[in-house]
């Protein structure tokens, strides 16, 4: 498994091997002991699959309290997918990073606790599938809008299909600072 740094600390890229032969292909989704040997020990505890349309942009969305770490990629279709580190007194705080990922590359994207996530569709359709750390907890579920001018995140869609939820998401600086997670540095 090939491992690939973004330029947002944390946040990681993994390409699996890929065997293929005349009947298909197989590679792992998932493996304990590798993502260990890059530092990280996720206890997934949910796994969740959506499946979304061109145009589709879900986000960005996080936990707090109750964060969760994300591990996603694409089993059908292509997205282009962005992580938002959120976290109060990071050197990072409002930056972001993007990722395509598709069943083409079988790329896995690794979005930290604390982070807000989000993805809008670039293929016909996408079959989406996330592992998390925390289950979903509707008292903690927040947003974040994607198209805040402060993050000023270049979506390669202007004009996407949002849910309602997502199109009345409130900006960074809106946000409390007690709705937002806290870098542990």
């Amino acid at each position: 498994m090939k491992v690939i740094p973004t330029d947002l600390p944390g946040c990681l890229v993994f390409e699996p091997r890929v065997f293929s032969d005349d009947r298909g292909f197989f590679f792992e989704t998932f493996n304990h002991d590798k993502l260990r040997e890059h530092g990280l020990q996720p206890g997934f505890v949910q796994g969740n699959t959506s499946s979304s349309s061109r145009g589709v942009l879900r986000g960005l969305h996080y936990q707090w309290p109750k964060p969760q770490g994300k591990y996603v990629s694409v089993v059908e279709g292509e997205v282009w997918d962005v992580a938002v580190d959120l976290r109060r007194g990071s050197p990072h705080f409002g930056r972001w990073t993007a990722v395509l990922l598709s069943a083409e590359n079988k790329r896995h994207f690794w979005i930290p606790e604390g982070f807000a996530h989000g993805f809008v569709t670039l293929s016909e359709r996408a079959v989406f599938t996330y592992l998390c750390t925390a289950t979903y907890d509707a008292q903690a579920d927040a947003s974040l809008r994607w198209d805040d001018p402060r993050l000023a995140i270049d979506w390669p869609v202007s004009a996407p299909v949002l849910s309602a939820k997502d199109a009345k998401a409130p900006l960074l600086d809106e946000i409390a600072d007690g709705r937002l997670p806290v870098f542990q540095g």
